[in-house]
């Protein structure tokens, strides 16, 4: 806060986080749907909110939806680190969604890209999926990632190249 700076009252930070609130929530429960079971994506998109309301004096105000999806990352990696690993033969092989009902979702159950996916890094897979699913590039991108504009287009260049490459791997066998 600037010299001098009054600090915001009760009532602007609820007026703040309302409106992230109604601003990024359906972007949050779409991030987390993606990247999991549909049934927790409300429960874990309202886990991040009650970051952001307790850490509110560290979300920049104009990187909301960045500060979101990197929080957004941080949770989903506790969440997934709770549950316990099932046999493989007790894994269905598509979730309980009607792929045809979302066709962002359609992607997933592609197995050729789900393999080549699956063949890159976990960090790759991120950006790719930060870009691709959520349309952050840029400064947004690099908000979530931590690191500067020009380390997130890199990054993103790069991961792109593995993502080809992992991809005519696997359809010239």
């Amino acid at each position: 806060m600037p010299d001098g700076a009054e600090p915001p009252s009760d009532a602007d930070e609820i007026v703040w986080f309302t409106e992230a609130v109604r601003e990024h929530s359906t972007a949050l429960v779409r991030y987390f749907a993606r990247r999991g079971p549909r049934q927790d994506a409300e429960d874990l998109a309202a886990e991040v909110f009650a970051i952001a309301w307790r850490r509110r004096g560290d979300v920049p105000s104009e990187a909301v939806l960045p500060w979101l999806y990197r929080t957004a990352g941080f949770t989903l990696a506790n969440h997934r680190r709770k549950h316990v690993d099932l046999p493989v033969e007790e894994v269905p092989e598509r979730g309980e969604v009607r792929v045809a009902d979302d066709p962002e979702l359609s992607l997933l159950f592609d197995a050729e890209l789900r393999g080549a996916l699956a063949s890159i890094g976990e960090r790759d897979r991120r950006i790719l999926l930060l870009h691709a699913w959520e349309g952050l590039d840029g400064a947004e991108l690099a908000a979530v990632l931590g690191i500067s504009r020009s380390g997130a287009d890199a990054a993103l260049s790069r991961a792109r190249k593995r993502l080809r490459e992992a991809w005519g791997d696997r359809l010239s066998f």
